[in-house]
């Protein structure tokens, strides 16, 4: 889908394991992954840390500090870096989802 980063086509070894690792963190109202969201916008790996930025489906998400954390967990047991999570301030569109994702839903 246009509007998903660059992240979810990468073939980057790093960006694969922790992409795949973060299937792992269900939203637990919507019943999807972060990933199958497109919640997870940016990763950003230094020589001694990982950066993610996400976004939530909602600003008032009440599960958004437990799903942050979780996802801090994932990248960081996957990457064995120090990983910091930042949460972008993008709107989240159902448009972001991965393709076939909303078909639940029906969405798409």
């Amino acid at each position: 889908m246009s509007s998903l980063p660059e992240l979810y086509t990468s073939t980057d070894p790093q960006v694969i394991t922790v992409r795949e690792a973060l299937r792992s963190v269900v939203d637990p109202e919507i019943g999807l992954n972060v990933i199958e969201l497109g919640l997870i916008r940016d990763l950003t790996f230094d020589t001694d840390e990982l950066q993610v930025k996400m976004i939530l489906t909602t600003p008032f998400c009440p599960y958004g500090p437990a799903m942050v954390e979780s996802v801090r967990k994932a990248a960081q047991s996957a990457s064995n870096l120090p990983t910091f999570v930042d949460i972008g301030m993008e709107p989240w569109s159902p448009e972001m989802m991965e393709e076939g994702a909303g078909g639940d839903w029906g969405l798409f």
